[in-house]
């Protein structure tokens, strides 16, 4: 059995899509449905049960959880909100409930794969290289960002990086990200800005070392983030810290226009202010070096920009069911 938690979630679903499509659908979701529309990420998707997140941990603190047939437990579960200013409930969501299922897992010889994120790095002054020995120089830019750091500083100095997996994922887009509200990717925004005003409205440079809408980032499809965890759980002698990206830095200009070549229309670019609470978190540059992982073995290519957008809105975001 695979258990993933945030299994509801946007990673977490693509990847049981993944699975899927492999054969498997001896799997145990853990999410946090509550009022959410994430319920529908898993109406396509074969499974053996949910369980609530709340109930899952106090399973594994008590004991009571049936283990003999854990083969991983793939942890996605997180509030993934750069915005969250709860700095306590980030540190008991997303550091202390993982350094649980971390040490459950360990424990017990189960397979552990957890995600880490691209917002540890910060500004990137520090370089984006996915080294653990560089984790103490990061300096993340947000609270979000800072309670992943925390979980991947403790798996170093516990000097677990020898027997788990640690994911730092960059810039995710792709099906079933819809009810992620404001933390949405910028090419379902941008996409839902075409359809309705004919227009794509993106953020002016903060920076003098960019110009408008030259900000660049690493954007990965989801469909290669399941593809690169599939990999994991057929190869479980590889252990370490990796970035997930495409590899390649592109523009907000760029994507913007990929959408808009994907939907048949013109690209009406307009520049606005960044809000306040952002200028001072903002990262104006990200690249994933990927080194590390494909001298791991990974060697399946990335979709380019262009080729994972327009699969994102043909196949999804203009197809007759928006979900994997």
């Amino acid at each position: 059995m695979y258990i993933v938690t945030g299994g509801a979630g946007f990673i977490g679903s693509a990847l049981i899509w993944r699975l899927n499509n492999l054969g498997v659908d001896d799997i145990l979701v853990v999410d946090n449905l509550g009022g959410s529309e994430k319920w529908r990420n898993l109406v396509n998707r074969s499974y053996v049960r949910y369980m609530h997140r709340d109930a899952f941990l106090a399973s594994v603190k008590s004991g009571t959880l049936e283990e003999s047939e854990i083969s991983a437990l793939i942890h996605l579960g997180a509030c993934s909100s750069t915005t969250e200013t709860d700095m306590d409930f980030l540190l008991s969501n997303n550091l202390e409930y993982t350094k649980t299922l971390c040490s459950f897992a360990l424990d017990r010889g189960i397979r552990f794969i957890a995600a880490s994120s691209a917002a540890t790095y910060g500004s990137g002054a520090q370089s984006f290289q996915d080294d653990p020995a560089a984790l103490e120089t990061l300096r993340p830019l947000n609270r979000y960002g800072y309670s992943k750091h925390l979980f991947d500083l403790w798996a170093r100095r516990q000097g677990l990086f020898d027997s788990l997996v640690c994911l730092k994922f960059f810039n995710v887009y792709g099906p079933n990200e819809y009810h992620k509200r404001e933390m949405r990717s910028v090419v379902h925004k941008t996409f839902l800005s075409l359809k309705t005003t004919g227009g794509i409205r993106l953020f002016r440079s903060n920076s003098p070392d960019f110009f408008d809408g030259e900000q660049r980032r690493d954007f990965i499809q989801v469909k290669d983030c399941a593809a690169v965890l599939c990999w994991l759980l057929e190869h479980p002698q590889v252990c370490g810290l990796f970035n997930v990206g495409s590899g390649e830095a592109r523009t907000w200009n760029e994507l913007a226009r990929a959408v808009a070549s994907a939907m048949g229309v013109p690209a009406d670019i307009a520049y606005v202010d960044m809000p306040e609470d952002l200028r001072g978190a903002y990262q104006n540059y990200t690249l994933a070096p990927m080194e590390r992982l494909r001298a791991a073995g990974y060697d399946a290519p990335f979709l380019s920009l262009e080729q994972g957008v327009a699969d994102y809105v043909a196949r999804y975001l203009q197809g007759p069911d928006p979900y994997l």
